[in-house]
């Protein structure tokens, strides 16, 4: 055997350097445009600390805590009970029975074509219209309340969202998934449950993700239906001390929030996928 010593092997060896990434055009707008969302940010925390008044803060404290859980619990209960009334509306989108396609198909056309703020105005506005027959039936104790009819018309919206997020997850999972187990004997509800879910739900979750982020921002106009929401508390804030902070105090809270559910569902995508990554 030679006295020379062996050579290294490959994934010992060094790596040549990168060769520097060149000034390109974007990426000289994109540092120019980080370069501003930065000198925003920080001139933003300049002028609350600056207009920071202890007083004003403790004086409506409170009441921006109070419309905060007001706004997370609308925006939980609807997307609860919209998930649970996706299932049916997905299941039968995708039916080919005519007439229950056709039904679930203009549900999910009507409230996914018109806005939140009409569908609420509807439901709010609308069904006090119908106060004699809905008294007649014991229902005027629910529509009369604004914040049920803020809670009923966001469930019927992210319902529509939902089902359409839920069939398009289902449709991309392979054909051969049904038909390999299928050639196994599982029935097709197990199939469901068992194999093509747990795959649908992966490419769902940035989707599910984004209809949370949406609801929690679209939130806000029941404040216009007089739900004293974080959006509500602000403009009540506002009327008494015309003092602009205020909404910006509620824009750094919904900015928080949106965050922190970005962040969740990051890690959560994170985990999920990790068999995925090699």
């Amino acid at each position: 055997m030679s006295g020379a010593s062996a050579s290294p092997p490959l994934a010992a060896q060094e790596r040549p350097p990168e060769p520097p990434r060149r000034w390109t055009r974007a990426r000289i707008a994109g540092h120019a445009l980080m370069a501003v969302w930065i000198a925003g940010g920080l001139g933003l925390a300049a002028f609350l600390y600056s207009a920071y008044d202890p007083a004003l803060f403790a004086r409506f404290a409170p009441n921006y805590l109070s419309g905060l859980k007001v706004t997370l619990s609308l925006v939980g209960l609807s997307i609860l009970l919209g998930a649970a009334l996706s299932l049916p509306v997905a299941w039968a989108r995708g039916s080919k029975n005519p007439f229950v396609a056709w039904p679930a198909y203009a549900y999910v056309y009507f409230f996914r074509g018109t806005p939140l703020l009409a569908q609420a105005f509807l439901i709010y506005y609308g069904m006090g219209s119908f106060r004699p027959q809905l008294e007649a039936v014991g229902l005027w104790v629910f529509f009369r309340d604004a914040w049920y009819c803020a809670l009923f018309a966001f469930t019927l919206n992210t319902a529509a969202y939902q089902a359409e997020i839920l069939r398009g997850a289902v449709q991309s999972v392979p054909r051969g998934q049904w038909e390999g187990a299928a050639s196994l004997g599982l029935p097709r509800w197990l199939t469901l449950r068992k194999i093509v879910l747990p795959q649908a739900l992966i490419v769902a979750l940035r989707p599910y993700g984004n209809e949370i982020i949406l609801m929690i921002k679209g939130s806000a106009i029941v404040a216009i239906i007089t739900v004293l929401d974080l959006m509500g508390e602000t403009r009540r804030a506002y009327s008494r001390t015309f003092d602009f902070q205020t909404y910006l105090w509620a824009a750094v809270i919904y900015l928080a929030i949106v965050e922190t559910l970005r962040n969740i569902i990051d890690w959560i995508e994170r985990r999920i996928t990790a068999h995925l990554k090699r």
